[in-house]
This record gives C-alpha cells, sequence and structure tokens, in this order.
C-alpha cells in the first residue's frame, strides 16, 4: 500500500524535474520547444489531474479499510458478548469456516472443529439426537431450520444451543453451502423452565385469553372448570365460562388508556364448570404480548369455600345457626335503626321465656330441646306473621320488635303467639306441651332506648312467669323490684359459698316402728347477711337456671358427706345421710369421677350417702341407667324423692338400682285433707313393697298420719311431727341424746 507521504513527494519531484528540462532546451530550440511545452503543459495538467484522482482513490480506500477493520472488531466483540459463533462450510471446496465464539459456546478448541467437523454432532444431549434428523430433513428440501438441543462440555456442563442453519442449493438442487448461527440460549431456556414449571405446578388457574378465545390454560385451570384435558378448553370462547358482562368489564379495564404500565387489576365473579355448577373466584388481569400479540392474562383461584366461609360468619354474626332467626346483635341493630328513623312512631318489644323448657331439655336431652326450639320458631313467625322482627336471645329466650304498633293491636299479636302454643309439640312420637311467658314494653312510654326497652320487657316477663305462665303482661313501673331482685339474688348467689353464707340442717328419718334413727336428709340454708334468710324455693329454681346448682351441688355433697364422717368417728354409725341430686347435677359429665374421689378423699364407704334423684330424671333412661348403675357399684344407696308428682313408670323402676320410694309429702297431706283418705299414699306404698323398695313417708305433721302410716306399714317417716331441720350442733345433741328432738323444744 502506497503511503500518502510518498505520493506527494513523487508527484512534486516529477513536475520540477520537468520545468527544468524545458527551460534548458528552451535556450536550444525555441520555438520546438514552444510547441512541446504547450503539449507538454496540458499532459502535465492530465497527469497531475489523474495523480489527484488517484491520490484521492487511495486516501478513500484507506478509510474504507480503517472502518472495515474498526467494523469486524465491533462484529467480533458483539459475537464474543452475545456468545455467538458462525459456522460456514463451503461443500465444494470442502472449507470450513468456524468463528471463535464457539470456543465459549462448547468449551473446546477452535482446532478441534477443524480437525473433527462432527464433533458439534457427537456433544449434544442424547435425549436431543432426534433433532439432527428433524434438521437434516428441512436442511435437504433447501428450508432454513432453527433448531434447540444441548450439548455437553467437558467440564460436564449442560448447556441449550439454538442453532439457526441456512442452506445453499444450485440449480441442480445440489446442497453447496452451509451456515449457520450458534446462540447459547441456556438462561433463556432455565427461566422458560422455572417459569412453564411455576404455572403447571400452580394451584391458581393461569391462563391467556386472546380476542375472546382461550389460547392457553394451565392444569389448575382445567380441574378448576371441570375439564378432563386442554383440548376441551384451548380455543374455545371466555364466554363459554364467564358472562359477557365480565368479559366486557375485564376487556374495558385492562386495555384502558387510562391505565398504568403493568397495572393489574382484580375481579371477583362466578364461573360455570362444564358440569353447570358455579364456583366463586377471584381473578387477577392484565395484558401481555403474547405470541406477539397484546393479550390478556388472568391468574385467579378458586374462593368458593372461602365465600362460604364468609357468609356463614356473617350469617353467624346476625342470625341464630339453631333457628335461622335474628340473633341478638341483629336485633339490636334493628331496633336501634328503627328507633332513630321512627322516632314519632309506637312501637312494641316482646320478651318471651319458654316455661318448662328447661325441664324438658334437661331431662330428654338437647337433640329434642333444640328440635323443640326450632318448632317454636316457626310458631313464633306464624304468629307475628309480617309485623315485625322475631329473634333469638340465647337458650329458650326470644324477642320480638313490633313496629309502628298501639297498645292494643301488641296485645292482639300476644294473644296470637299464646294460642299457636296452645298445642303440643310432638318430636320423636312423644308429646310436650311448652307454653310462653311475655313480657311487653311500649316505646316510648317504657324507653327510649334499646337497653331500656329490653330492660323494662324482661321485668314484664316475670311478672307474667309469677301470674302463673303462660300470659303476657305489659310493664309498669312497679315491676322493676322483680327483675332487680332476681339480678341481686344471682349475684349473691354466686359469692355465696365463698363467703360461708351457706350452711346445711339436717332432718332424721325414723322407723315408725321402734323410734330408731335410720337416715338423716341434708338441706340446705343460706342466711345472707344484709337480706336474711332466703328460702331454697327462692334460690334453688335460680340456681339451676344458671347452671350454679353444678358447684353449689358439690359444696352440699363434700359438706354432708364430712359430717357424716365425722358423727361416725363420734360413734354413731347405723344410718346414711341423704342429699338430693338435680337433673342438672346429672348433667355433668365428672358427677362420677367427684363422687369416686369424694368417697376416698373422706375416708367413709360408699353406703352411708344416699343419693335423692327426682322423677323427671327418668325422661332420659339409657343416660340415666348408666349413671345409677355406676354409682350403684361404688355402692351409694338412691331414692327417688317426691314420688308420684312427677313422671315415673313402673316397667321403669323396677329395672332400676333403686334402694327407696320417698312420699310426696301432698300426698301425705291428702290422709287427713282428702275425700280418698289416703288411698294414694296406700297405692305408693302397696307397689313399693311389691317392688321391694323401701318407703319413706315425708312431711309428716300430725299423729293421724303417723298411725294411718303405720296401719299400711310404712316402714320409715320424717317430718315436723318429728324435728324440723336442725343445725349440725342441734343435730348433734340429739344423737347424743339417742331420742326424738321434739324434746329439744
Amino acid at each position: 500500500m502506497i503511503k500518502k507521504g510518498n505520493v506527494n513527494r513523487f508527484i512534486f519531484i516529477l513536475i520540477f524535474c520537468l520545468l527544468i528540462a524545458f527551460e534548458a532546451a528552451d535556450s536550444v530550440f525555441p520555438e520546438v520547444i514552444h510547441s512541446i511545452k504547450i503539449v507538454s503543459y496540458v499532459t502535465i495538467a492530465i497527469y497531475i489531474a489523474t495523480l489527484f484522482i488517484i491520490f484521492y482513490l487511495l486516501k478513500q480506500y484507506d478509510k474504507k479499510a480503517d472502518e472495515y477493520q474498526k467494523s469486524q472488531q465491533k462484529m467480533k466483540n458483539i459475537f464474543d458478548t452475545l456468545d455467538v459463533a458462525i459456522w460456514s462450510h463451503d461443500l465444494k471446496t470442502d472449507r470450513l469456516l468456524i468463528t471463535p465464539g464457539i470456543e465459549k459456546l462448547y468449551g473446546y478448541k477452535m482446532e478441534n472443529f477443524y480437525e473433527d467437523k462432527n464433533l458439534w454432532k457427537e456433544v449434544i444431549f442424547p435425549e436431543d439426537l432426534h433433532v439432527l434428523e428433524e434438521r437434516a430433513q428441512k436442511l435437504a428440501m433447501g428450508q432454513a431450520v432453527t433448531s434447540q438441543y444441548r450439548i455437553i462440555r467437558p467440564d460436564g456442563e449442560v448447556r441449550w444451543i439454538q442453532d439457526r442453519g441456512i442452506p445453499t442449493v444450485d440449480q441442480k438442487g445440489d446442497f453447496i453451502d452451509f451456515n449457520s448461527v450458534l446462540f447459547d440460549i441456556t438462561d433463556r431456556k432455565e427461566s422458560e423452565g422455572l417459569y412453564q414449571s411455576l404455572v403447571e405446578m400452580s394451584p391458581d388457574i393461569i391462563a391467556v385469553v386472546y380476542n375472546g378465545k382461550i389460547e392457553y390454560i394451565n392444569e389448575a385451570g382445567c380441574k378448576l372448570i371441570g375439564a378432563d384435558s386442554l383440548e376441551e378448553v384451548i380455543g374455545q370462547s371466555a364466554k363459554t365460562f364467564v358472562t359477557s358482562q365480565i368479559t366486557d368489564l375485564i376487556k374495558s379495564k385492562v386495555f384502558s388508556t387510562d391505565k398504568l404500565e403493568n397495572e393489574r387489576f382484580m375481579f371477583e365473579f362466578q364461573v360455570r364448570r362444564i358440569d353447570g355448577e358455579s364456583i366463586d373466584v377471584e381473578m387477577a388481569a392484565r395484558t401481555i404480548l403474547y405470541e406477539g400479540r397484546f393479550a390478556v392474562q388472568v391468574v385467579g383461584r378458586d374462593i368458593t369455600q372461602r365465600k362460604k366461609s364468609e357468609q356463614t360468619i356473617k350469617f353467624m354474626a346476625y342470625y341464630d345457626t339453631l333457628t335461622g332467626l335474628s340473633n341478638r346483635n341483629q336485633f339490636r341493630n334493628h331496633l336501634n335503626e328503627v328507633l332513630r328513623n321512627q322516632v314519632n312512631k309506637t312501637h312494641a318489644v316482646f320478651f318471651l321465656d319458654l316455661d318448662r323448657f328447661k325441664i324438658i331439655n334437661d331431662t330428654k336431652g338437647h337433640t329434642v330441646g333444640d328440635i323443640i326450639l326450632q318448632k317454636v320458631a316457626g310458631r313464633l313467625e306464624n304468629a307475628v306473621q309480617n309485623e315485625g322482627l322475631v329473634s333469638r336471645q340465647g337458650g329458650d329466650e326470644f324477642i320480638i320488635l313490633l313496629e309502628d304498633i298501639d297498645k292494643e293491636n301488641a296485645s292482639q299479636v300476644a294473644k296470637r303467639i299464646l294460642n299457636e302454643f296452645s298445642n303440643p309439640f310432638e318430636v320423636n312420637g312423644d308429646e310436650f306441651y311448652v307454653t310462653p311467658s311475655i313480657g311487653i314494653s311500649i316505646y316510648p312510654k317504657d324507653g327510649r332506648d334499646e337497653e331500656a326497652l329490653i330492660k323494662n320487657a324482661d321485668t314484664a316477663m316475670y311478672q307474667a312467669k309469677d301470674r302463673g305462665k303462660n300470659n303476657y303482661q305489659f310493664y309498669s313501673n312497679n315491676l322493676d323490684g322483680i327483675s332487680t331482685w332476681k339480678m341481686k339474688l344471682e349475684n349473691w348467689l354466686r359469692r355465696a359459698i365463698e363467703q360461708n353464707q351457706m350452711a346445711l340442717h339436717y332432718q332424721p328419718q325414723f322407723d315408725l316402728g321402734t323410734g330408731e334413727i335410720v337416715g338423716v336428709e341434708a338441706l340446705i340454708r343460706w342466711n345472707h347477711p344484709e337480706y336474711g334468710y332466703i328460702a331454697p324455693s327462692e334460690f334453688i329454681p335460680l340456681a339451676e337456671e344458671t347452671g350454679l346448682i353444678v358447684p353449689l351441688g358439690k359444696w352440699i355433697l363434700r359438706e354432708a358427706f364430712e359430717r357424716r364422717k365425722a358423727w361416725k368417728d363420734a360413734g354413731y354409725e347405723d344410718f346414711p345421710i341423704a342429699v338430693n341430686v338435680s337433673v342438672r347435677q346429672f348433667q355433668d359429665e365428672n358427677i362420677i369421677p367427684f363422687i369416686s374421689e369424694m368417697i376416698e378423699e373422706v375416708g367413709l364407704e360408699a353406703n352411708y350417702l344416699e343419693l335423692e334423684i327426682t322423677e323427671s330424671l327418668m325422661q332420659n333412661l339409657e343416660n340415666s341407667t348408666i349413671i345409677l348403675n355406676r354409682l350403684k357399684d361404688l355402692g351409694v344407696q338412691l331414692s327417688v324423692d317426691d314420688f308420684g308428682t312427677g313422671y315415673s313408670s313402673l316397667s321403669y323402676l323396677k329395672h332400676l338400682p333403686i334402694d327407696k320410694i320417698k312420699i310426696d309429702k301432698s300426698f301425705v297431706d291428702d290422709i287427713i285433707s282428702h275425700s280418698n283418705q289416703g288411698m294414694m299414699v296406700k297405692t305408693i306404698i302397696d307397689m313399693g313393697m311389691n317392688l321391694k323398695f323401701s318407703v319413706i313417708a315425708e312431711g309428716i305433721e300430725t299423729e293421724e298420719q303417723v298411725k294411718f302410716l303405720t296401719r299400711n306399714a310404712c316402714q320409715i317417716g320424717q317430718g315436723y311431727y318429728y324435728s324440723k331441720p336442725l343445725s349440725a350442733e342441734k343435730m348433734e345433741e340429739f344423737l347424743l341424746k339417742g331420742n326424738f328432738p321434739t324434746q329439744l323444744g
């Protein structure tokens, strides 16, 4: 290559030599030289122009050469950066050209590929060798082909290669040249594999929708809509599974011109499964490029169970799960709303409690009780109709709100309710009579807020119970004391045992023939430090109602049994101590373990303990039989208290481990005050003897009653004729003297 400086120097010397030669010749041959000069100057000008053109071309050539070198270097740098290799094979001359990038892709020296032109095939991952056959078929037809396969590098690493092969064929169709561009696509393939794995293994539905049709859906999506295969879904219109309103909404959102880049939108809607059922789904949607087209990608999950749970929680928050009626929260919210929006109207609040329901629930079990409550709810709604809202507050308590109603019409509704309860409830073939006691408060006369109206209706309800139950009463100011007293009584009762306000008194039982003590009954007494003596008839029903009878009953049992142990230690060994046990106590699953542990801890034989049960216990015969037999196994004596006043069946009694039956005081009273002259007592005595039970008559108050009982072979008696219930100290005095306590004054 001629350098620029040499060319300039050559032109300058050439022109300089010509000018000297012309000047020297001009002095010898002036005319000839003049003509030659003219021709020479023209020729020189042409030469100079030619030289300048050559110079310019050389300069441009040098410039292009520099640019080519720079381009070559740039291309080399790009290929090195992109992990690209070029393979060019002239099949006519068998000349092979390979770029250095192949070393980085394959991990082999470039010389290895020149030495072994099949090396690129030999390192292909065995499972991908099928690609070669497919590739060869297309290349033979002169078609360009793009293949993807894995290779194994010398260090054992596996890499993904994308190979774009371009064949050249001549006019005869012969394969004369082949070029291939190779890329390392390992990172992309691994990302795609990871993405595909996440998509396919995802428990959520992932789908792509283009132009209203499903282009892709994963396995979870197929299962979600009940499809057995992808073919059932791919290509289907999205409206097959979702309403047009939903598809239009999603489309308008994701393709909105106002949306942010990559913004996604959340939707909740129902999807129709292939089997026709509907499920609730939560979906996120956004636009994506899918195969070069803008499509909608949705990712979602089945939230049917969550929706059901939410509905259940919402239902439980505002409705009673047993009856389906509004619960306390719903009722109070509704009442407050009515009081806010209907200030100038009159409203009525009914507080209703079921009479005798607790006895049925305790004796027949909660299953029967629940069925009755459901039937009660139906009757209340039937009686109220569309005039108000019926709610269950809990247990056997219901509250009703009647809007825009006067006192007279409220009375009519109350009468309809009472009439609905005139017929028995039938459950499992048995009939149960349940009646309501209803208290009514009127807005605004009896209160201007929900708390006052409900409290006053509750107070009126207790007045209805006191007046014989199965009736209704309107609130009046003089009823305030009833509700207040009951609340005080409950609070006092809860603290009574802890503060040692309770005590046991003892009433002896005598052999009517010999006058000897054959038993002692323990009776609870309550002397309140401020109010004084509170009768058992006042607080025992409240203890039953509130469940306090369970801890109270345990205290009575232990106190009585420990007292009997003290008497035995003092030498009085021949009689048991009797304790009343309620149905509610028998519902306590810990009653047997408690009695068993108590007997062991006190250190007294179990036959010194006699438990008095009521006939109502027989109504839940299966459970009662199990408990009574377990008590009998412990050695405890059992008697039936107030016999004849409740429900019992002789066929049941004779199969139960009963030792004694007690004739109720009301029958003993009939001996001298009723026209049948004690025939019921005589019948009970005869029955007891036939069943081999001991018979005790309680409530004896006269000598005439004693003579009748003795004449009819009743063995045992107790009552005020012999002794009132005595404190522990006075009972010990009597035991010491050993005769009737009437002598104690």
